[in-house]
């Protein structure tokens, strides 16, 4: 029999914060574990700094086409109209997030870490400026927007749109919709269809989308039964340096849409446990999002070990099997309109060693991309990641918390040594970094407060010294 209310109960977390188990309590050697950890990945971070700054001199023999690596940035110190704000909310995160995540009822508790990460990614943005930083960022000719006003038939778009991937002819696309499928130029056109034109409603969108980060992935959490952990790790989800591309790059939008994906598959899987009326339009939603996923960025099909990792958790594989149906379902959609997805993908390739990646070193980028990543993730997910590499395989495949950061980690990898992704790995990889935000569960309790100020100190860094591309 069917519960009188079950979306409004499924997987309510304990209101408080709990201890982790005494075997686990951390001591002074896993502490400086911890801490040596993250200055190993200081080191990767310094490394790739130095060797790509010996590669921009002139005259090197090698070209890497990024000004500060490994970040694709400019070096700027700076300050703007958001940088007392994102200090404020930093504070305000580092000292009361933990409590309020831990009394407030759940689902008034991302309530709030919604609204603060969307507070959190703004004001970043806002540290460069309305136009530069906001407004602006999706205008410059290499991004979608350059390209919507002249999309004055849809259908025919889709029809035609692998025959303008490649460079060198007249009527290519411009960069970042040439290196996409037609689903991430297509959410800019349905923008400006709806009245909503410009940059400063496409930023807009971004926003609200990428911010959904901070709610979905805790959500997540929580229905694969660690409610515990989904508390300890929402003020980790809004603190996120991430922050600083999500606000404003389409691989923020790519890494909420695709979260949201993930946990509703989350969602479908209890709601079948429960017997809940939700269970087959969760999964529906979830295939949905995910088979669109793969539309907004080639990359992003690597997340079906993610989704994977999900079903496996739920146990539902009436959920799965929903998702998957759904998927399918958009890719008929897709390739019904005329766009096939792995013509686009073998064309895309071709396309992008046409450009700079022809030229960008992988024996240096195979590893720099990983300090990149480093830094979009902050000091506190390297060292959840050290706790969950060391600590026991027992329980690997029940526990989300260990499973959902395993399948993250083997994305990246594989996405890594692919070689499809030179730099700029901060925002691209952004929808799988994501997934190792529930490794900093494994944090010890006390320590928590001082891992959410070196994410904070991590981003407001980052924002303030560099003027980021995207």
């Amino acid at each position: 029999m069917s519960e009188p209310n079950p979306a409004a109960r499924l997987a309510e977390p304990p209101a408080r914060e709990p201890d982790l188990p005494a075997p686990d309590r951390p001591g002074r050697r896993a502490h400086r574990a911890d801490l040596l950890a993250v200055a190993v990945a200081a080191v990767l971070v310094a490394a790739a700094a130095a060797v790509g700054s010996y590669y921009n001199r002139p005259h090197s023999g090698v070209v890497i086409f990024v000004s500060s690596p490994p970040l694709f940035a400019d070096w700027l110190p700076h300050v703007g109209p958001g940088s007392v704000f994102a200090v404020l909310i930093a504070v305000a995160v580092v000292l009361h997030g933990r409590t309020l995540a831990a009394r407030l009822p759940w689902r008034r508790a991302l309530a709030a870490g919604y609204l603060a990460s969307l507070a959190w990614i703004f004001s970043l943005a806002m540290v460069d400026g309305w136009a530069r930083g906001f407004a602006g960022r999706l205008t410059i000719p290499q991004e979608y927007l350059h390209e919507v006003p002249g999309i004055t038939d849809i259908p025919r778009m889709v029809r035609e749109f692998s025959s303008r991937i490649l460079d060198f002819q007249p009527n290519s696309w411009t960069t970042h919709v040439s290196g996409h499928p037609p689903g991430a130029t297509l959410v800019f056109v349905w923008l400006d269809r709806l009245g909503l034109h410009g940059g400063a409603w496409a930023a807009t969108a971004v926003v609200l989308v990428g911010g959904l980060v901070a709610v979905a992935v805790p959500a997540a959490v929580a229905l694969l039964d660690r409610p515990d952990a989904a508390r300890a790790v929402l003020p980790f989800a809004v603190l996120t340096p991430g922050a600083v591309w999500i606000g404003v790059s389409a691989d923020g939008l790519f890494a909420g849409t695709t979260a949201t994906g993930l946990a509703l598959l989350a969602l479908s899987a209890k709601g079948f446990s429960r017997g809940s009326r939700y269970a087959v339009p969760a999964g529906l939603g979830a295939g949905v999002l995910l088979g669109f996923g793969i539309f907004l960025s080639y990359g992003l099909v690597l997340l079906g070990l993610l989704a994977t990792a999900v079903a496996v958790l739920g146990r539902q594989w009436r959920a799965a099997a929903l998702a998957v149906v759904a998927a399918l379902a958009v890719v008929g959609a897709f390739a019904w309109a005329g766009f096939w997805w792995l013509d686009g993908y073998h064309l895309v390739v071709e396309r992008y060693y046409q450009g700079v990646a022809l030229v960008r070193p992988y024996s240096y980028w195979v590893w720099a991309d990983l300090a990149a990543v480093v830094v979009a993730l902050g000091p506190a997910v390297v060292a959840a990641v050290r706790r969950g590499l060391a600590g026991p395989r027992r329980g690997l495949l029940t526990d989300p918390v260990l499973l959902l950061g395993a399948a993250a980690l083997l994305t990246i990898v594989f996405a890594d040594v692919s070689g499809l992704s030179k730099a700029e790995t901060e925002r691209i990889w952004l929808p799988f970094g994501v997934w190792l935000l529930p490794l900093t569960a494994l944090l010890p309790r006390p320590g928590r407060r001082w891992w959410l100020a070196a994410q904070a100190a991590t981003a407001l860094a980052v924002n303030h010294l560099l003027l980021t591309g995207w």
